[in-house]
């Protein structure tokens, strides 16, 4: 079958040429369409196509009409037959390329025979070149082979339909299975998706129920430990309860045998204070020595009644049920010892005293007649005297400095400030640490009172002058957490003593000086003191006059082969390194200190309840003033410490004196101040100033008003 081959490659190869690749259907010569209708160019057989056709076939072409439209080419081996039948319908599927033919079947080789025989025995129609071409297509009868091609052609198509079907098929069952396949999957998912829910749901309620179990078994143990804390806890309360019941069986004990170390205490403080006011009946001046001049009761009569008030203070009231402590005791033993001591010393020197006026009595006869005779002598010495000083002051003027008095007494006051210095020089000279431990205690226990007085109120005012009274006293005081009392160290109250006054006129010097106000609750203590302690306002006195000698007043005298220096320290300038301190600020500390004690001589203290004179009262200042009146003024000292003092002692002065101050102050104007502003410079003109207004102003209304800052009443009370 060498033809068979060739028609199977010629097929083959039409197929593979771009002809071969154009879309072809069957349907189409039934609709009417052209079967190179959608081919861009004109099919044409090639030059060789007449060959081929003689070589698949010897026999002459047969003029058969084709049933599909006509095919015109321009082949030459082809042009007579087309001229016979009209045109030859030859697609490009028919010519196979030489290349071996697939294999067909025995059964495909009798199909196609059928389909020849039933092709050739089908009538041939041969539409003439004339027929238009609106007609209806024409039928061309191909030749056998024609047909024999066209019906491989066919039965290729049908082939491909075949197995297009059968993929089509499987391709259903494929995409049936896979969809249940997914159907399956889906249920089984979904199965799945409901077990594992329903797990979930099992574990929720499982973790729920265990987490209940375990919030029970948390509470049940929670109850438990409560209930072991409540135990431990009884436990505890019950033991605390069992030492309180012991502590308050000890307190009770304790309590017992305080009252009765209280009650014994107490018993002997009474016959102290017993015995101690019987001294101080020995105390008191008998008849036969009324007339004893040379024996001075005041001093020891003074000190005896401290020394009662002391062992008073330290006896409790029986109605506030108290006790005095042994501090209290230890007090009173103290006043009681110091109380024989002063009847011992009273006693002797009544009996020196008793010796000293027989002796006086029997030189008194022998003196009177040489009295008698001297004293006309003396009369008329004092008459010249007299005279001769006031002459002697018409012509010189005033004095330079104070009199003979004045300056006793200063030399008086500073000898007594030596002399407490040199009594506790031991203590202030101490190497030991518990002996220097102490002096600054008790040092601190002195200033630290004083240093808190404040023009506030009254009552820390009186708490200030109770501790102070209270150091002096022997008695305990608190300072800084820690009790001390004078009676520590035997010269511990000499001590004391000194430090206090020279506390107090430092708080004039230097609280004064910035603060004007502070200079009454001041003075207004230190007098109280001074009434109570007559010995430390010599001191303070001492102390004055030391740092501010125109509170005498005095105006030291520079004295041969003395440096600059010592002068200027003794008038009460402050040196450092050879430098001297600025005139504003010796004026400064100067007027403090003057207005300190111009109000110490004017106030009392409203506590104490005694109705004797101020211990240094207003008759001093009246002295001061006159005293200071017969001195030559010193250029701008003078005008500054006139002025202080009268702004503050000025009221009462004039209330005391009345018509003799206004005198005074009409000579002050008149005589005194213009020898002031004699000695002053221009620039020193602004305390003479300050003190002419204030002159004019006193003299024109006739009145010196208050101090602005003065204690009343009612700031007691307060």
């Amino acid at each position: 079958m060498p033809s068979e081959n060739l028609r199977w490659e010629t097929l083959e190869a039409l197929k593979n040429s771009p002809k071969g690749k154009l879309n072809y259907s069957t349907d189409w010569v039934e609709k009417g369409e052209d079967l190179l209708a959608g081919c861009i160019e004109v099919s044409s057989l090639s030059p060789l196509s007449g060959q081929i056709l003689k070589r698949l076939s010897p026999r002459p072409l047969l003029r058969t009409c084709s049933l599909t439209s006509c095919v015109r080419d321009t082949s030459p081996g082809l042009s007579e037959d087309a001229a016979a039948c009209g045109s030859l319908p030859i697609s490009p599927r028919q010519i196979s390329s030489p290349s071996s033919p697939p294999p067909v079947s025995i059964h495909a080789e009798e199909d196609e025979e059928k389909k020849v025989e039933q092709i050739k025995e089908a009538p041939a129609v041969c539409l003439s070149p004339d027929a238009s071409v609106s007609s209806t297509p024409a039928i061309s009868v191909l030749s056998p082979r024609a047909t024999q091609m066209a019906g491989c052609i066919r039965m290729c198509e049908q082939k491909h339909k075949a197995k297009a079907k059968t993929e089509l098929s499987l391709r259903q069952e494929q995409q049936e299975r896979l969809v249940a396949t997914v159907t399956n999957q889906e249920s089984e998912q979904l199965k799945r998706f409901e077990e594992l829910m329903e797990l979930k749901q099992r574990k929720e309620y499982q973790s729920m129920r265990d987490m209940m179990e375990k919030e029970t078994q948390e509470s049940l143990g929670r109850q438990e430990k409560l209930r072991e804390e409540h135990r431990h806890r009884t436990k505890i309360l019950n033991l605390r309860l069992r030492e309180m019941e012991q502590q308050r069986l000890r307190e009770a004990e304790l309590e017992r045998q305080r009252q009765v170390e209280g009650r014994e205490r107490h018993r002997a403080i009474n016959a102290i204070q017993e015995e101690v006011l019987q001294l101080n009946q020995l105390l008191q001046p008998r008849p036969s020595t009324h007339t004893d001049p040379a024996l001075d009761h005041a001093p020891y009569i003074t000190r005896g009644n401290q020394l009662c008030s002391q062992v008073s203070e330290v006896v409790p009231a029986s109605a506030d049920g108290q006790f005095p402590s042994v501090e209290d005791l230890t007090v009173a033993e103290r006043a009681l010892q110091e109380m024989r001591s002063l009847v011992r010393g009273l006693q002797d020197e009544v009996a020196q005293a008793a010796e000293r006026k027989k002796r006086e009595q029997e030189e008194e006869e022998e003196e009177k007649k040489r009295q008698a005779e001297l004293k006309a002598q003396q009369e008329e010495q004092k008459k010249n005297v007299v005279l001769s000083a006031k002459e002697k002051t018409k012509k010189e003027g005033l004095q330079t400095g104070a009199d003979e008095s004045t300056l006793k007494w200063y030399n008086t006051l500073q000898d007594s400030a030596n002399q407490c210095a040199q009594a506790f020089e031991d203590l202030g000279k101490a190497k030991d640490m518990q002996t220097k431990k102490l002096k600054m205690e008790l040092q601190k226990a002195a200033a630290t009172p004083v240093s808190q007085i404040a023009n506030s109120s009254g009552s820390p005012l009186k708490e200030a002058f109770e501790k102070i009274d209270k150091l002096l006293s022997g008695r305990p005081v608190t300072s800084a957490g820690k009790t001390v009392t004078t009676s520590q160290h035997p010269q511990g109250l000499e001590f004391v003593r000194y430090r206090l006054a020279e506390k107090f006129v430092k708080q004039g010097e230097e609280e004064v000086a910035s603060n004007h106000a502070a200079a009454f609750p001041i003075a207004a203590v230190a007098s109280g003191i001074w009434e109570l302690h007559p010995k430390i306002g010599d001191l303070i006195l001492a102390h004055l006059h030391k740092k501010c000698p125109y509170a005498v007043p005095h105006y030291p005298q520079m004295e041969s082969g003395m440096s600059v220096e010592d002068y200027q320290k003794i008038l009460g300038y402050r040196v450092e390194d050879s430098k001297v301190e600025g005139q504003d600020s010796f004026l400064k500390r100067m007027s403090g200190m003057i207005r300190l004690y111009a109000a110490i001589i004017q106030m009392r203290w409203p506590y104490t309840g005694k109705q004797g004179p101020h211990p240094h009262g207003l008759n001093h200042g009246w002295r001061w003033l006159a005293q200071i009146l017969n001195m030559e003024p010193i250029a701008d000292t003078t005008a500054t410490i006139l002025f202080d003092f009268l702004e503050v002692c000025g009221n009462a002065l004039m209330k005391q004196y009345r018509g003799q101050f206004w005198k005074l102050m009409l000579l002050i104007n008149e005589e005194y101040f213009p020898r002031i502003e004699a000695v002053t410079s221009t620039g020193q003109m602004g305390s003479v100033t300050r003190l002419k207004q204030f002159l004019e102003t006193s003299l024109r209304t006739k009145q010196i008003s208050a101090p602005k800052n003065e204690l009343g009443s009612a700031f007691f009370r307060s």
